[in-house]
């Protein structure tokens, strides 16, 4: 099993900054790559960036390329994601993700989550 603890909750204005982290801990030796994901109610969760360990090699959903940045350090078992000029429909709960077989967006084949976090961006 692995446990995910995300941190970084915030209230921010459009064009703002924020930056989340997600800290792994247990049986996370095997760890394929790590992602973000986000959802407003109603919605489908949906992927937002991803990052392999082995590689560093980093993915990112079109809404958030360029602004959105996914990073890791995998001595520390804990990645991040720099949010810079926020927009309003950035606003979600973003949930941490992590899996243990390639692939990186699909969302029903992470079978770790942490419990959440919400950004909320105001106009």
């Amino acid at each position: 099993q692995v446990q995910l603890v995300e941190s970084g909750e915030g209230l921010v204005q459009a064009g703002g900054s924020l930056r989340l982290s997600c800290a792994a801990s247990g049986r996370t030796f095997n760890t394929y790559a790590m992602g973000w994901f986000r959802q407003t109610p109603g919605k489908e969760r949906e992927f937002v960036a991803a990052i392999i360990w082995s590689s560093g090699r980093t993915s990112y959903a079109d809404s958030v390329k360029g602004r959105f940045t996914i990073s890791g350090d995998n001595a520390k078992n804990t990645v991040w994601l720099q949010m810079n000029s926020l927009k309003p429909e950035d606003t979600a709960v973003y949930y941490c993700a992590a899996r243990q077989n390639p692939g990186l967006r699909d969302t029903s084949s992470y079978p770790y989550w942490g419990q959440g976090t919400q950004v909320t961006v105001s106009s």
